[in-house]
């Protein structure tokens, strides 16, 4: 079936507005919209600017809007996006980060805000030269978060972003999660004061906009929810107030 690409073409360092650029082309329903593109640039126009990787759904590096929503250009087939007489798809970059040629964009600031939580393992106690005893059921209280590629989707989609861009975002707050609620890691008490700031998890108003867009469908609202018990008992106990409404 033939189907047109729309896809948003800019060069912020050569100027000029945003535009969107179609390409015609003949695609399998079964193909995925990441197949379209890599024929594009291998037959039609090199000059298009997007990312990938794997190809497989793992890395999170071809993230971008399909048809106004957030997915993987890898995972996304045509015939999710069209029906069987063809049609048009408009492909986009993601939101809330500065656009750097065509589908591609700076993730610089998601990974400061990314890296400001400490997604890393803090030892609870020193090595002993024995691994860390882990119970399944101590294991499955941080699983959900470790499946998060970091490939931004929730981000873009938060529309809490839209109006508060220091907002730390979804994904930050995820990967604190897999580490708060980790038994062998020191947790909340190492990232408490970076989480429990106006602009740390307070922000979300729960429209569940980045666990719909989620590609490994990570239940994000539910954690930064959790998160936000978690820092709530925490103050408690310590007689302080959160940092909820400053």
């Amino acid at each position: 079936m033939k189907v047109t690409l729309s896809i948003q073409r800019s060069d912020p360092e050569r100027g000029g507005e945003a535009r969107l650029e179609n390409y015609d082309v003949e695609v399998k329903r079964t193909d995925r919209v990441l197949d379209a593109l890599m024929y594009l640039t291998r037959n039609v126009d090199g000059t298009l600017g997007y990312r990938r990787s794997c190809a497989h759904g793992v890395c999170g590096s071809d993230a971008m809007r399909i048809n106004g929503a957030e997915r993987l250009a890898c995972k996304t087939l045509f015939k999710d996006v069209v029906d069987r007489s063809g049609g048009t798809v408009t492909l986009e970059p993601l939101r809330h980060l500065p656009v750097q040629k065509d589908l591609m964009v700076d993730q610089s600031p998601f990974f400061e805000k990314f890296r400001s939580v400490k997604p890393y393992f803090v030892p609870k106690a020193e090595p002993t030269g024995k691994e860390f005893v882990q119970s399944q059921e101590e294991r499955a209280l941080f699983d959900e978060a470790t499946k998060c590629i970091n490939c931004a989707a929730c981000y873009s989609a938060c529309p809490i972003l839209d109006k508060n861009p220091k907002f730390i975002g979804p994904a930050a707050i995820v990967q604190a999660a897999r580490f708060v609620n980790d038994s062998r890691d020191k947790g909340l008490d190492e990232r408490i004061d970076i989480l429990d700031q106006p602009d740390g998890v307070w922000p979300c108003e729960s429209h569940f906009e980045c666990t719909r867009v989620c590609p490994r469908d990570i239940k994000i609202t539910k954690l930064i929810n959790l998160t936000k018990r978690q820092i709530k008992k925490a103050r408690a106990a310590d007689g302080r107030e959160t940092a909820e409404g400053k």
